[in-house]
Formats: structure tokens, sequence, C-alpha cells
């Protein structure tokens, strides 16, 4: 098994499965007596700060210690409890100073050739009037990226828009010189975009899969769904040629698997029914869901009663991947996916994502902006790509951002899997990127307890599923 976690030595059993040493384990009574097990242990938690040996003892008169002492094995796996130690950290501390920055956003055009209405690009009210990005800029930004960080192995360069493909010249030069300009320096560069797939041609994906793209989709399930939001400038749903145009591309791209990005809005919350046309009907690899809840235009915002019922979704096609997991399938449902791989790998997150730390995003004017969700807004920036990174102004936010001082973070218990929730979500609700997102924490937290019982019990019955589906998703 791969590094789950780096443990404390504690007097805790090892757990054994077959050959495979374990931190995760489900006892063999059942997943409802686990349940059960890990709701007392919890409750007691979100009542008083607690170690493993008084967990162990308050909880003897319920349950038997074997299935005491693995259950709280799992939430020290996942330093949700600290063994002699309360559930606190001194994060507060901390300050962020150096930014191994490896990847560059770069938003080639604010415009779009569609008018989809719950979108966030600059340029909404005129689609095909975008602004965009100059091939000097672009360039700018890969030689900032590596000023910056001229040690790494490898970095990424993701194309961004509206719609990205509406500036297609600007990315095939990119690629050309990027191609040239790491090779010379013996490093990797790897190529990321996200299209809504209308200005797909056979010649553009037969060029895409040459560089090994890797591609999303933006659709948002079965053609009734999809028409809702996904629309042209003429207020026509765009599912027909979205439908045809991306099944083009998984016919035709075979060097990395494609995946589509479903964004939740008001009005819908059908996780499952989008999921299985999108995954069995198109034949993505993967699918993952976005629910809005701080967007722009809060009429499209999902209601907290909605939000209940797509978590109440995800964990139901949650169990699904669970399901077919144990007999070896993967099903493509991304958002499990990732939670499986952050507690597969060990994630401690002292930050919600890399946007700032490993990540910056590029307006057409040049700005590094924290991530591709701050172009266009009033967020200052953090430099440019002529001089280079604010290194005091970037590092005093993201420090900020580690100090859970006074928050909620500071006790919760999967706070080293959340971070606080998104900037941008914040930044939108709030009106301060560093204010940490309550407004779903409740849902977050049942979602993180749900994930740590699918990857328990897979890593109790099928551990090869995790060696096939999980490991290779960070192997390029």
């Amino acid at each position: 098994m791969g590094a789950v976690l780096n443990l404390v030595e504690h007097n805790l059993h090892e757990v054994q499965v077959g050959d495979t040493r374990m931190l995760f384990h489900i006892p063999s009574s059942s997943l409802f007596a686990l349940d059960n097990l890990t709701s007392g242990v919890l409750d007691r938690l979100r009542s008083s700060a607690e170690t493993a040996e008084s967990l162990i003892t308050g909880l003897s008169n319920r349950f038997s210690e074997q299935e005491i002492t693995e259950t709280v094995r799992e939430l020290l796996a996942l330093e949700l409890v600290n063994d002699g130690r309360p559930l606190t950290d001194d994060i507060g501390t901390r300050r962020v100073d150096q930014f191994p920055l490896t990847t560059v956003v770069l938003n080639v055009n604010t415009g779009c050739n569609l008018s989809c209405t719950y979108c966030y690009k600059e340029d909404l009210d005129i689609p095909s009037a975008g602004r965009k990005m100059e091939l000097q800029t672009a360039v700018d930004s890969v030689e900032m990226l590596l000023r910056e960080s001229p040690d790494e192995d490898r970095y990424t360069v993701v194309f961004f828009g509206g719609e990205p493909l509406s500036n297609r010249p600007l990315i095939e030069a990119m690629v050309d010189y990027c191609d040239k300009r790491f090779a010379s320096l013996g490093k990797k560069v790897e190529y990321v975009m996200t299209t809504n797939a209308t200005l797909l041609t056979d010649e553009i994906i037969d060029w895409l899969n040459a560089h090994r793209f890797g591609l999303s989709v933006s659709m948002d399930g079965p053609k009734a769904i999809h028409d809702k939001n996904r629309i042209t400038v003429g207020g026509q749903g765009t599912y027909d040629v979205v439908r045809r145009k991306a099944q083009r591309l998984l016919e035709r791209y075979d060097s990395r698997p494609v995946g589509a990005r479903v964004t939740l809005t008001h009005g819908t919350t059908e996780v499952e029914q989008i999921w299985d046309h999108l995954f069995n009907d198109m034949g993505f690899s993967e699918v993952g869901f976005a629910p809005v809840t701080s967007g722009d235009i809060s009429s499209y915002n999902l209601t907290s009663e909605e939000l209940v019922e797509v978590f109440a979704g995800m964990k139901r096609l949650g169990q699904r991947y669970l399901d077919a997991a144990l007999e070896h399938r993967n099903i493509g449902f991304s958002n499990m996916h990732q939670l499986i791989t952050d507690l597969h790998e060990g994630h401690k997150k002292a930050l919600p994502c890399g946007a700032g730390l490993k990540m910056l995003a590029v307006d057409h004017e040049g700005e590094l902006n924290l991530c591709h969700r701050f172009t266009g807004s009033d967020m200052p920036t953090f430099g440019n790509v002529k001089s280079g990174v604010q290194q005091v102004e970037l590092g005093d936010f993201l420090s900020k951002r580690l100090d859970r001082t006074d928050t909620g973070c500071a006790s919760c218990r999967i706070r080293n899997l959340c971070s606080g929730g998104c900037y941008h979500e914040s930044y939108a609700r709030y009106g301060d990127p560093t204010h940490p997102t309550y407004h779903y924490c409740d849902l977050m937290r049942d979602w993180v307890d749900f994930g740590i019982e699918v990857y328990s019990r897979i890593m109790a019955v099928n551990p090869a599923f995790i060696d096939q589906y999980i490991s290779p998703r960070r192997a390029h």
C-alpha cells in the first residue's frame, strides 16, 4: 500500500488483510456497525477534545476494544484525533514564504462562442467580443514560471477561457514554444484544457491527441438538463452539437482519458441521472460535479435544501462507486475518486488547493491572479509576468489563510482534508477569500466520513482496485 499518512508511534494494533498491511480497516461485523462506532467516536470528538486512549475507554461499554481500536486508528491516520494530544494544532504559527510554482493558467480569451447563463467569465454580455491574450504575454508567463521555480522537473500549462479554442492560434503557438523550451532544459511539460467542445474538428482533435492534452468537456447532462443553461448567444440549447462533437472526440482521442465537468445550479440536483448519461451513454472516462453555492449570479446558486439533495445523490453514487470497486470496476465518479486518492496518498492539506502556492492564473493583461476564478474580479493581483510574483503580498495572503485561530477549522475533524474550502467561494459569499466556507461544513464532514468508510471497505476487500485505479492517477 502507498503512503497513507505518516503516523506517530502508538500502541494501537496493526491490521493485516492478506499480505497487505493496512492503516484503515472495516471491522468484520458490518458496515452498519462501523457507522455506529464511527458516529460514536465523532460525537465524542464534537463535544470535547479527546485522545485515542480516552476514546477507547469512553466507548468500551458499547463496542469491543478491537473495534474501537481499529476505528480510532482510522481517525488517527487522518489526524482527526491525536494520540495523546487534543484535537488542535499549531498551524496558526506557520507562514508560507516559498512558492514552488509548477502550473500557469493562461486565460487565453475572456470571451466565448456560447452564452451559458451561469458563466463567470468576464465578457458575459458580449461573448464573442472577448479580450484575447497576446502571444508575448503567454510566452512571458511561461518564462515567469521558469524564473520563479527553475528547479522543478515537470510543469503544467493550462489553457482557459471563455472558450480557449476561440484563440486556437495562440494555443498552437504556445505548445510549439513550450515543447522546444522545456525540452532544451531537460524538463517535461503537459497541457490541460477545458472546452465546451463546439469548436472541435477532426484536425483539432488529432492535434490535441498528438500533444497529449489533459482534456475535460463542459457538459451538464442529458438534453433537458444541459440545455437549461448551456445555450448559444441566440438562446438555443447546445446539447445536440456538444454531444456530436464530444462523441467524435471520444472516438478519436486515445492519448489520455477524457472527463466531463458538470456544473450543478439552482433546479439541477439529478446527480445519478447526469452521471449515468455522461458515463454510460456518452462514454466519458470520469464525471465530476461542481455544485454552485456562491456564484457571481446568485439566482443560479443551489439553495440549502438543494445542496443537501446534491450531497445525498453524491453519496448514493458513492455507494455505487464502492459496489463497483469491490467488483474491480471503476465507474468514473471523479469527486469520490479524488477523495479516495487524497486519503490513500495521505494528503494533509494546510491550504485548500494549489492556488497561489503551486499555481497562478494569468489574465490577458499579464496580471497574476490567485486562480482562474479571480481573473476579471476586484481581488488584488499578486504581480505580473514581467516583474514576477509579489512574494511578500502572496505570502501574507496564504499565511492568513493558514491561521486557523478563532475559526471553526481549528478543531474540525476534517480540517486537514478541507482546509477551509475554496478561496473564490469565500470571496463571493463573504467578500474575503481567507474566510472559511462555513455554509457547507456539515455536508463536507458527512461527505468525508462517508469517503473514509468507502476507502476502508475497498482496502479491506479489494486493495488491488487502489493499485490499478488510484495510484496511477499521479503517474504521467
